[in-house]
């Protein structure tokens, strides 16, 4: 039985239970499996097992990160059918907005089939799929577990199928799973790919491991046993294991030219200390006893790999004169090193799993703060997605500034790219770039640990020819948004000067104009004064629009409002004439389904275009930033039943809905679209209900408050 397989709820309970002690999580955990027992019983996977399966062993994946209650609910929920409105509502309604949302997320990327085509459908599916990344990592983190599991069961596939898979994951998802620094799964999505896609090599690898294996253990053994006495002599409190070489590194390395004897790192160590002082301790008496191989020392304590991994590697000349790799790390490191992002649902006692990781991923990993920065400035989907594919999920590179500090780029990148990196004034400002003590042309591409210093003027810009030169989006947004600026400049001063030739010419004076200013800037509906000069130097504004705008007369806002409501239609039926403007009834109006005004609202009305008066709340933020559209309205008697919505807050307890929905029975309220959302202790009711008026609904309020476990309800506003 595979490691990955889990047959029974019982065994996944056994595992997450050993971190998982709320009995409220645990519960929720319960009531998933039982839910998606239901839906999938009778169902069979290809292999012939209950389908029930797989959602389990993707749980049982994820146990293994020390996933959260809401992650693993999530994945055993993942595989059922939410295109049914029914079902969703019911799957919010049992687990509420946030683990609705992560198997909607989960069910949108099963969904996308990716190929080398560059097709509009493609483009948009990738664009998907890197955009659900930064939004929520949990939704990419059972992905990659539920894909391990398909892939421990790909032999049920034909064999064009199981490429096609094994590309897929290849060349999409294991490179996801190597940024956000989770090794361990990464190695097994390699491992298993190589199998199906290159099956001679694979196992070819597979061979000549296992015939040299008794001579690997025994000198691991020997290896083993001398370095941890050299540590003990030092009171070094430790834990070595051997290590195996991935067999995809293996054949990574071949597939460069090496031969199989040439690889060094098959004999390998791997040594737990308990500080980061211990492990540079632990270096240096290895070093002391064992020869260090030259330029195979690598320090990723002091300068991690973006993805958050840290380890001290040597090669040394060990026992019996072979070579062997060993990487120092401590206990904590370790845990990042295999599990990466993930590993955070570990610490999670100052919040919930969710933040812990999503905070990490904002502030470490900047393949997320990448991605967010493109979606935001490219607009064209295609532009998104070439930018997103050479920029982040392609090869990098790692450069140094004349302090030490790393900071990454795309391959390719040049001196102008790592300019805008470091700051966006060193940018505008360069004049010059020196790589490794020689000066190059600003169109250099740099190399990985090049040292790179930029020679700055105070009175130098950029130049549009830069546009042309530049490899990543964030420098050339920057170069962009320069030139936008100096031509708004420009625009600024040519509108002034038109401005005041016009003036000039009908003799009016610029301080008479400039006492109107304010009364242009609203006419004519822009924000500043330098935003009408720009508009005029462009051209967007006419001149004598301007001017006859500062001294025409004006109508009261209030007539002009009313007019333009009674032109909207004089045909209503009764049920609109319930709110009136100055006496007039025969208004064509509309409740806002954001704020859902009930009589006894203070109310004001916004002019909408085309559809008559939208009645808002007076306190609705949606118009609070409107006024030239605003106009006083009031109600009028009617019989007529409202809509509203109300929020309850209560402690998480099964029995509040119902005494919350009795309570609407007693008090003759109609009660529709409600919405339970549970998280950890605290729960919020969301429902629209049907009243007469404000003081029917502030009666039905203070009702709920008396319920046990509610803590607070307030009206919604949207």
């Amino acid at each position: 039985m595979s490691k990955y397989s889990c047959e029974t709820f019982e065994k996944l309970k056994e595992k997450f239970e050993t971190y998982i002690t709320s009995k409220e999580d645990i519960e929720l955990i319960e009531k998933a499996y039982k839910y998606a027992y239901d839906k999938h019983f009778g169902e069979k996977r290809l292999t012939g097992e209950d389908y029930i399966t797989h959602p389990l062993s993707v749980a049982y994946i994820l146990t293994s990160i020390s996933a959260d209650a809401s992650t693993l609910s999530a994945a055993l929920l993942h595989e059922i059918n939410l295109e049914d409105k029914e079902e969703l509502a019911k799957v919010r309604e049992l687990f509420g907005d946030d683990i609705l949302s992560i198997v909607l997320g989960v069910t949108k990327i099963n969904k996308l089939k990716f190929s080398g085509d560059n097709t509009e459908a493609v483009i948009n599916a990738q664009r998907k799929i890197l955009v659900g990344l930064s939004e929520d990592v949990r939704v990419i983190i059972i992905k990659l577990a539920d894909r391990l599991h398909n892939m421990k069961t790909l032999f049920a596939l034909d064999e064009q199928k199981q490429k096609e898979t094994a590309r897929e994951t290849l060349d999409i998802l294991a490179p996801i799973a190597h940024r956000l620094g989770m090794n361990h799964i990464k190695g097994e999505l390699e491992e298993l790919s190589l199998r199906y896609l290159n099956p001679d090599e694979y196992y070819d690898i597979v061979e000549k491991l296992n015939a040299t294996k008794t001579e690997r253990d025994a000198s691991v053994a020997k290896m083993i046993a001398s370095v941890s006495e050299i540590l003990n002599k030092h009171n070094i409190k430790h834990d070595i294991k051997g290590r195996s070489k991935s067999i995809y590194s293996i054949y990574k390395k071949l597939d460069k030219g090496k031969r199989f004897s040439d690889i060094f790192d098959l004999l390998a160590l791997r040594v737990f200390v308990n500080t980061e002082q211990e492990c540079y301790q632990a270096l240096g008496i290895i070093h002391s006893k064992f020869k260090p191989k030259p330029n195979r020392f690598k320090d990723y304590i002091a300068m991690p790999k973006t993805n958050m991994y840290q380890s001290l590697h040597t090669t040394v000349f060990g026992v019996d004169g072979q070579l062997f790799e060993i990487q120092i790390r401590t206990y904590d490191m370790d845990k990042v090193a295999e599990n990466g992002i993930a590993s955070h649902w570990s610490y999670k006692e100052h919040g919930s799993g969710k933040a812990a990781i999503q905070t990490d991923m904002e502030q470490k990993l900047q393949i997320f703060k990448s991605i967010m920065e493109l979606k935001q400035n490219e607009e064209n989907p295609e532009e998104f997605v070439k930018s997103a594919n050479e920029e982040i999920l392609k090869n990098t590179i790692y450069v140094f500034t004349p302090m030490g500090d790393v900071i990454e780029l795309p391959m390719g990148a040049t001196p102008i790219d790592f300019a805008y990196k470091v700051h966006t004034k060193v940018g505008e400002t360069m004049t010059g770039a020196i790589v490794n003590s020689s000066i190059v042309p600003l169109d250099h591409k740099l190399e990985d640990n090049d040292v790179v210093k930029i020679v700055t003027t105070n009175n130098s810009t950029p130049k549009r020819e830069w546009l042309n030169i530049v490899k990543t989006s964030q420098a050339r947004n920057k170069i962009k948004n320069y030139f936008h600026k100096a031509l708004s400049d420009e625009n600024i001063k040519k509108g002034e000067e038109l401005l005041n030739k016009e003036l000039k010419k009908r003799k009016i004076n610029l301080s008479d104009f400039n006492d109107n200013l304010e009364k242009v800037l609203n006419n004519i509906k822009v924000n500043s004064e330098s935003e009408l000069y720009s508009n005029l130097g462009s051209g967007k504004l006419n001149v004598d629009t301007v001017i006859d705008s500062a001294f025409k007369e004006e109508v009261p806002k209030e007539e002009i409002l009313l007019e333009r409501a009674k032109k909207l239609g004089n045909k209503v039926s009764q049920k609109e004439h319930f709110i009136s403007v100055d006496g007039e009834d025969d208004i064509k109006a509309s409740l806002a389904s954001c704020c859902k005004p009930i009589p006894g609202d203070n109310i004001i009305g916004f002019i909408t275009k085309g559809n008559g008066i939208s009645v808002h709340r007076a306190i609705c933020p949606n118009v609070k930033d409107t006024n030239e559209r605003l106009i006083n309205i009031n109600w009028n008697e009617t019989n007529e039943k409202f809509e509203t919505a109300i929020l309850v807050h209560a402690k998480t307890n099964n029995d509040i809905l119902a005494s919350v929905v009795a309570k609407a029975a007693g008090k003759e309220i109609g009660v529709r679209n409600i919405s339970n959302n549970r998280f950890l202790e605290n729960q919020t009711i969301e429902m629209n209900v049907i009243v007469k008026d404000k003081e029917q609904l502030l009666k039905f309020m203070n009702d709920i408050k008396m319920v046990e476990g509610v803590t607070d309800i307030e009206r919604l506003v949207k």
